[in-house]
Formats: structure tokens, C-alpha cells, sequence
């Protein structure tokens, strides 16, 4: 009888972790027109703390809170109903869901920089008076609830209406930090202007989409891939070479385009880490 010995090797296997689930965020991007002509973009610095994108100029944006999806959406949102809004993003079977990401883009870019895109009770573009909407920035900071109390108290309704969906992107799966982002873009409204919350935010600069992208070249600024591509986009450069003459021109243009789902994802070279887009050679 043959005796069989036990092995006394370990077999190590590397088990690849899976990816982190990205968490659904919207971004706005916010357009005016230049009284010489043209028009310019507003770019934000998040503060050199933060865990993601520290230091770097964006949109105004951030997470979607379950806050942004609301049991009476149609009391909050102008011309825009949770149908329509799972429609456009291809999300039919979370309608609310859906709609919390236009409602998340306007939250959010009162917090961080205090306009606000809401009408009055009179349909006209609201105009807060300062000192309530600081305290109403404080209180947000805080508590995503605050802002829906903001609204109750002052009548208003979102002017979701003036938003355009345009882009779509998703952090790279190899990132411990990811996002699940929806870019829109609108006009500005007039008579406010963008002023940094010094919390998440500590600049804030309105920039001509070439002016953008060269003071980012210059090494002034620091951008990421999904802001220049989305810069070059939104701006009309991406299709023509050539930015729209106006900002509504540059929304208009927008219009019925097919919104691919953008996921890069990153490689390490020489100890730095590089990203590739779909594509490119070395995508997944």
C-alpha cells in the first residue's frame, strides 16, 4: 500500500478586491455671457483638505444625499417630473432616484458657492436676502434638510427647468474613492454671484473656456480629465475647434446628443499613476 505524504507547500492565492460601489454625484456647470463678448465658465477650488480632488478647480457639485429625492418632487422641481427624469438619464426603474440628481446639482451649488437657481413665489428668479441665504448655507453645511426648509420658508420652487444633462462619467474602478457623476450645465442667474463657502471651497474664478484651459497649461490651475474634456464639450470646442459666441448658443448646441457613459480607468507607470480613456490603447 502506497502511503501518499501531505503536501507541506502553501499555495497563496491573490485575491483582487472588488471595486468600490461609486456613489451617485451631480455637477454643475455654470455659464454667463461677457458684456465684450463670448462667455465665461465658473471654476471652484476645493480646499486642499479634501479627501477627493483636493486643491483642484472644478464645477460646483458633489454627492447626492437621500435628501435630494423627495416624496413630493413636483412641489419642488419647475417643468421637470420624476418620468422625465428617469427617462434622460436611463434610470426607469429609480424615477426618484433620477430626479434627486438635478435637485443634488442646485443644492450643491448653493452650499459651496451661494447661487442659488429657485424661483419666487412670483415665477421670477429668486433674490435672496444675504443674510438668510448665509445662514441658509450654514445650515446646509450641516444638515441636507436644511435646504428643503430653505425653500418652504422663502416659497420657492427649483428652477430645474434650465438645467441641461450632458455628460456622464464614473471614477475609475481602480480608485478607493469613486463617483457616479452627471454633469448638467445652465445659465447663471443674473444679479448673483459666486462667492466660496471657505469650507469645502476657497476660490472661485469665472473663466473663458480657452482662458481656462491655457491658465491650466500655464500650471496656474489645476484641473482633472473629466473638467478639461467637459471644459472643451460644454464650451462647443470638442465638435467645432471654435467656442460658441454665446453662452445659450453653447447650451443649444447640446442638444440631442447621444451621452455616453465615460469610465477611465488607471495604470501605474514609473511609480505615477496614469489614466487611460475608453478607447485608448490599454483600456480594459
Amino acid at each position: 500500500m502506497t502511503e501518499v505524504e501531505p503536501s507541506c507547500h502553501t499555495v497563496v492565492v491573490s485575491v483582487k478586491p472588488s471595486p468600490v460601489v461609486p456613489a451617485p454625484a451631480a455637477t454643475l456647470v455654470l455659464l454667463r455671457d461677457r458684456s465684450a463678448g463670448g462667455f465665461e465658465l465658473l471654476l471652484i477650488q476645493r480646499h486642499r483638505a479634501s479627501k477627493f480632488a483636493a486643491g483642484d478647480y472644478v464645477f460646483p457639485g458633489g454627492k447626492v444625499a437621500a435628501d435630494d429625492s423627495p416624496d413630493d418632487p413636483t412641489a419642488w422641481c419647475a417643468g421637470l417630473d420624476v418620468t422625465d427624469a428617469a427617462s434622460t438619464l436611463g434610470l426607469e426603474t429609480a424615477p426618484r432616484t433620477a430626479l434627486g440628481y438635478w435637485i443634488g446639482a442646485i443644492r450643491e451649488t448653493f452650499e459651496e458657492v451661494g447661487i442659488l437657481l429657485a424661483y419666487d413665489a412670483s415665477g421670477q428668479w429668486v433674490r435672496l436676502d444675504p443674510g438668510v441665504s448665509a445662514a441658509a448655507r450654514v445650515a446646509c453645511h450641516k444638515d441636507n434638510r436644511a435646504f428643503r426648509d430653505l425653500l418652504a420658508a422663502e416659497r420657492l420652487t427649483l428652477a430645474t427647468d434650465r438645467l441641461r444633462y450632458f455628460a456622464h462619467w464614473i471614477t475609475p474602478e481602480e480608485n478607493p474613492l469613486r463617483f457616479d457623476t452627471r454633469f448638467f450645465v445652465a445659465m447663471a442667474p443674473p444679479d448673483q454671484d459666486a462667492v466660496a463657502d471657505e469650507h469645502e471651497i476657497i476660490d472661485v474664478r469665472w473663466l473663458g473656456p480657452r482662458e481656462a484651459l491655457e491658465t491650466f497649461k500655464r500650471g496656474e490651475i489645476s484641473l482633472r480629465r473629466p473638467t478639461v474634456e467637459n471644459i472643451k464639450l460644454v464650451s462647443g470646442l470638442a465638435a467645432t475647434g471654435e467656442p460658441a459666441e454665446t453662452a445659450q448658443a453653447a447650451i443649444d448646441a447640446l442638444a440631442g446628443r447621444t451621452i455616453p457613459t465615460i469610465r477611465p480607468r488607471v495604470v501605474t507607470e514609473n511609480g505615477k499613476p496614469r489614466p487611460i480613456m475608453p478607447g485608448e490603447p490599454g483600456w480594459y
